[in-house]
């Protein structure tokens, strides 16, 4: 059976209408029997039938026991670092998310939970820096913004020999093209608000974990602190993930033939797309993934933060917008956006330059798409007065 087939028919029909679509249990409680005696739900916090539905479905497509949903990608990555205890240490990608790397370092590090960044590509990186205190290993593959990839089977030889977890955010390529879990991860996580759920139209966090034990300890941590992803936007996710090998699938294509033109382009000095055979790690993607997704990033030779916003201002049909992986096309400016809680400093030596744009590739015409950006090019060249969309756009932060 396909993936795809596979995928169509995880989803259940009700048992008790014969209803395709899953029902939405918008209820915040369930009637007993008696005491502690129910039909497997007591409270909407601890449990929901149709976010369980979800669950059982991510855990199945990421070939994981037990999945669990969050109400926010961070509330799902806080989820996972909330198995430390004061003294342990992350190893986490130096090109990270800039949520993450707010949690980690403004949150969880006067806990006295350490923080090391390594450039995770090169896997003697990752054996140099793991100390006797690091209990985790994080990885985004491909990181945000600059589609770093890194040797996910490799890296988790690593923690398996050190006896530390690792986690891997598999947002940017979702089970439709990699399986972090089926290469060795002990956990992986997702912002379900991009791929899964598929159109700009929620915000949800899942974590799914290879063994039940650990999977446990999530669940435990999901009731107890409450960070739930609700009834309503757990249907959502159900209903993006029904078409989201389709949407990959295009998503790529679309991806492949713009950050070809981009490569071409007299104006870019740099395109970050796995996809291409001049990415640093191109056959590490090919190996352990079935494509290479949606997510597009380019520097312009005119290495100015003021270039940049000029051309994310500029295009039609690229929004500028944070996220990414709805079926809409996006630009973002990721030093002013994304990334703008991570030092300036860090963030370029991750390789995130001031004119670094990062696409969301939707599911338009990629001819429409190529046409777009050529227009915003000529816009970059022809006007060399910064536009006052500027103070717009440096004051977005998220």
């Amino acid at each position: 059976m396909s993936n795809a087939t596979q995928l169509i028919h995880s989803i259940p029909t009700d048992p008790l209408t014969g209803a395709l679509s899953v029902p939405i249990y918008q209820t915040s409680t369930f009637v007993q029997e008696a005491p502690g005696v129910n039909r497997g739900y007591d409270y909407a916090r601890s449990n929901n039938p149709t976010r369980a539905t979800l669950e059982t479905l991510i855990a199945t497509l990421e070939k994981g026991q037990v999945a669990a949903a969050f109400g926010s990608g961070l509330a799902a990555i806080d989820a996972v670092v909330k198995l430390l205890k004061t003294g342990d240490e992350i190893l986490a990608v130096d090109d990270i998310y800039g949520g993450a790397f707010r949690l980690f370092t403004q949150v969880y590090e006067k806990f006295g939970i350490k923080v090391n960044y390594v450039d995770t590509t090169n896997v003697d990186n990752v054996l140099n820096a793991i100390t006797p205190n690091t209990k985790l290993i994080w990885l985004e593959t491909p990181t945000n913004p600059t589609l770093k990839i890194s040797d996910i089977k490799a890296i988790a030889s690593i923690a398996k020999d050190n006896a530390c977890l690792l986690c891997v955010d598999n947002t940017f390529a979702s089970p439709a093209l990699q399986q972090p879990l089926t290469l060795g991860a002990d956990l992986v996580v997702h912002s379900a608000t991009k791929y899964l759920g598929g159109h700009s139209d929620l915000i949800a966090g899942i974590v799914v974990a290879k063994e039940k034990e650990l999977g446990a300890k999530i669940k435990f941590l999901q009731n107890a602190t409450g960070a739930i992803l609700g009834p309503f936007d757990s249907w959502l996710v159900i209903r993006g993930i029904e078409t989201l090998h389709l949407r990959i699938q295009q998503h790529s294509r679309n991806a492949q033939a713009v950050a070809e033109f981009l490569e071409t382009h007299p104006a870019v000095q740099k395109v970050f797309y796995p996809g291409l055979a001049s990415h640093q790690n191109h056959e590490i993607a090919k190996k352990q993934s079935k494509g290479f997704g949606g997510i597009v990033s380019f520097t312009l030779k005119t290495d100015t933060e003021d270039a940049a916003i000029k051309f994310v201002t500029s295009t039609q049909y690229f929004k500028l917008a944070e996220s990414l992986g709805g079926i809409k096309s996006l630009v973002s400016h990721p030093a002013n956006m994304t990334h703008k809680s991570i030092p300036a400093d860090k963030r370029r030596a991750a390789g995130v330059a001031d004119s670094l744009i990062r696409l969301s590739v939707g599911l338009e015409e990629a001819e429409d798409l190529i046409e777009d950006l050529k227009a915003a090019f000529i816009h970059l060249e022809n006007n060399s007065t910064f536009s006052h969309k500027n103070n717009l756009v440096t004051s977005i932060s998220t």
